[in-house]
């Protein structure tokens, strides 16, 4: 029997993620109460707008809507970690990058990489594998013009924070693809007990630190960070496939995911 203060917070009270998720027995938990939130009243507002308004392409979609969860294996090497789900994307779908342009970008790279089985996302049930490797994001509404508030990126912060902790005991490298995801996973490390250099390192394409080991269960973790597959930096070449490919690759190494085609 739970005694009375480990009743869960109604899924709209800011409590609510930080409540279920450090509960979470496993990924498949997680993500049953994950998709339950409505902790940020105007993320909340929005998905559920453009899910009932729809793009006219999509028009036939029953959407999403909801807080999308990570995808991939639950003993994933690499993590790799976005913004948040496109409107027409992952909040149409259900899956994080798939069926909007980053997604196809990112998709196209892992494939090459080797590290899924094919370099489209198009749904949820489209019969994509991630080898070793774990796609998720540090806040997982879609939000307006694609711009989180950092009082929504805290609010979210306890779902990445426990999703890397069940990830713990395989995992080996992160990339973060933009600084919001850079900005936001650092602070999960150093409450996690990993040593995060001081000053913080900073954000660039192709930026790279290691964090020692944690105990005798932690290793080493490697940190690397990507320009984020939007269009913006992919339509004018600030991110080519080429740049997020090499990256991809150095990650796996350092992840011991030798896969390249």
């Amino acid at each position: 029997m739970h005694r009375e203060t480990d009743a869960p917070p109604p899924t709209t009270d800011r409590a609510f993620p930080a409540h279920c998720a450090a509960r979470s027995r496993g990924l498949d938990d997680m993500e049953t109460q994950l998709i339950r939130c409505r902790a940020c009243p105007r993320l909340v507002e929005w998905r559920e707008e453009i899910g009932a308004a729809r793009r006219a392409a999509f028009r036939d979609w029953e959407y999403w809507a909801r807080p999308v969860p990570g995808f991939g294996p639950p003993d994933a090497a690499l993590a790799v970690i976005g913004l948040a789900p496109a409107a027409h994307g992952g909040n149409r779908t259900g899956r994080m990058f798939t069926g909007d342009a980053s997604g196809d970008f990112l998709f196209a790279a892992l494939h090459t990489v080797g590290l899924a089985s094919q370099p489209e996302a198009t749904h949820r049930d489209d019969g994509l594998e991630l080898y070793g490797v774990r796609i998720t994001a540090p806040v997982h509404c879609a939000p307006p013009h694609n711009k989180p508030t950092p009082d929504e990126r805290t609010t979210c912060r306890p779902w990445l924070a426990r999703e890397l902790e069940l990830l713990a005991p395989t995992l080996k490298a992160v990339l973060a693809l933009g600084a919001f995801a850079w900005q936001a996973l650092l602070p999960v490390l150093d409450d996690a007990g990993r040593q995060v250099p001081r000053p913080r390192p900073a954000f660039a394409h192709g930026a790279e630190f290691t964090l020692p080991a944690l105990g005798d269960d932690r290793g080493p973790l490697h940190i690397l960070g990507s320009y984020h597959p939007s269009q913006q930096n992919t339509f004018t070449g600030t991110l080519t496939p080429d740049m997020l490919t090499d990256l991809l690759a150095r990650a796996a190494r350092l992840a011991g995911l030798n896969r390249r085609r």
